[in-house]
């Protein structure tokens, strides 16, 4: 418990997680039925997700802010969406059906939702700034 209702109940939980040096953490469903405190819940993946390894699970996704540089094996047709928080910049991907060289992705704008890894193999996808989520569609 902390008195502070300027911070949602996930923020204060990934706050004391940091504080006790925790390194990583599983959510389940973060995702739920109210698309207010879905959202801020990915709002809050991002503004911690640089201090503490966080991951979303629930029963369609696995969600998580890449690192500026990310790779992993995916079999062929896995459903991968790549999604900015807000704007992700000199976005580049290989091993995806649509390979990525974009010099923004931007929330609103363009993002890559609905891709796929092209074959069973290493996925290499790489940005110079901002914030990528990548989700990882299992429905």
């Amino acid at each position: 418990h902390t008195p502070d209702q300027n911070k949602t109940d996930l923020e204060k939980a990934f706050e004391y997680l940091i504080d006790q040096g925790y390194p990583a953490v599983n959510v389940v469903w973060a995702t739920g039925k109210r698309m207010d405190h879905t959202l801020n819940n990915f709002h809050s993946l991002v503004r911690y997700g640089r201090k503490l390894k966080i991951v979303f699970f629930d029963d369609y996704s696995t969600s998580y802010l890449l690192p500026p540089t990310f790779e992993k094996w995916y079999p062929a047709g896995t459903p991968l969406s790549l999604m900015p928080y807000g704007e992700a910049f000199q976005v580049k991907s290989t091993g995806l059906v649509y390979d990525l060289n974009h010099p923004v992705l931007k929330l609103g704008t363009q993002t890559s939702s609905s891709n796929e890894a092209r074959e069973d193999g290493i996925v290499k996808i790489s940005y110079e700034g901002g914030a990528l989520i990548l989700m990882e569609c299992h429905d």
